[in-house]
C-alpha cells in the first residue's frame, strides 16, 4: 500500500521578456517585464505544478504540456494547473500544503505576495494559510543577478483523502 503522505519538488526558471506582461502565481505584477515561454511563462504555477506531478508519481509538465503541442501556445498556466490538481485527485490524493520561493532581483514580490497565495490557494482548492510565497534576491550572482530572468523553486505536500 502507497505511503498516506507524500512531497514533491518543482522548479522553473524562465528569461525575461519585456513584450510580454508578467505572471507570477496566477496574478499579473504591473509594470515588471514578463516572462518567455511557450504559455504565459507562469514560472510560479509551472513550479507547482512540477511538485503535485513528482508527488503524485506522474511525468512532469512537460510530458503533459509539451512546448511542441500548438493547444498550449499562450495557455493560461491556470488552466494547466487545473488540469494537474484534477489529476492528483483523480489518483486520491489532497494538497496538505505548497511552499514557493521565487529567487529574482525584479520585481520585488512583497507588495504582491498576499494576492498571490489567495490565488494560489482558490487554484487548489486549499486555505491560504495552506500557502506560502516568498521573495528571495541572488544578490547579484548569475543571470538571475544579472536580471535576465527569474526561477522558482516549490515543495508540495500531498495526503491521502481520509488519511486523518
Amino acid at each position: 500500500m502507497s505511503a498516506p503522505f507524500r512531497t514533491g519538488l518543482g522548479f522553473d526558471s524562465h528569461v525575461f521578456d519585456p513584450s510580454r506582461p508578467l505572471k507570477l502565481g496566477g496574478v499579473e505584477i504591473p509594470g515588471a517585464p514578463g516572462l518567455r515561454g511557450h504559455s504565459d511563462a507562469d514560472a510560479l504555477l509551472h513550479a507547482v505544478i512540477d511538485a503535485l506531478f513528482g508527488a503524485a508519481g506522474l511525468p512532469d509538465i512537460g510530458a503533459h504540456f509539451p512546448d511542441s503541442d500548438p493547444r498550449w501556445k499562450n495557455a493560461d498556466s491556470a488552466e494547466l494547473l487545473a488540469v494537474a490538481v484534477a489529476e492528483v485527485r483523480a489518483l486520491g490524493w489532497t494538497v496538505g500544503n505548497v511552499d514557493a520561493t521565487v529567487v529574482a532581483e525584479t520585481p520585488k514580490l512583497k507588495p504582491h505576495v498576499a494576492a498571490i497565495r489567495s490565488r494560489i490557494a482558490s487554484l487548489l482548492g486549499c486555505a491560504e494559510g495552506d500557502v506560502s510565497v516568498k521573495g528571495k534576491t541572488n544578490e547579484g550572482m548569475d543571470d538571475i543577478g544579472a536580471r535576465r530572468g527569474l526561477c522558482v523553486h516549490a515543495a508540495v505536500l500531498l495526503y491521502r483523502s481520509g488519511a486523518f
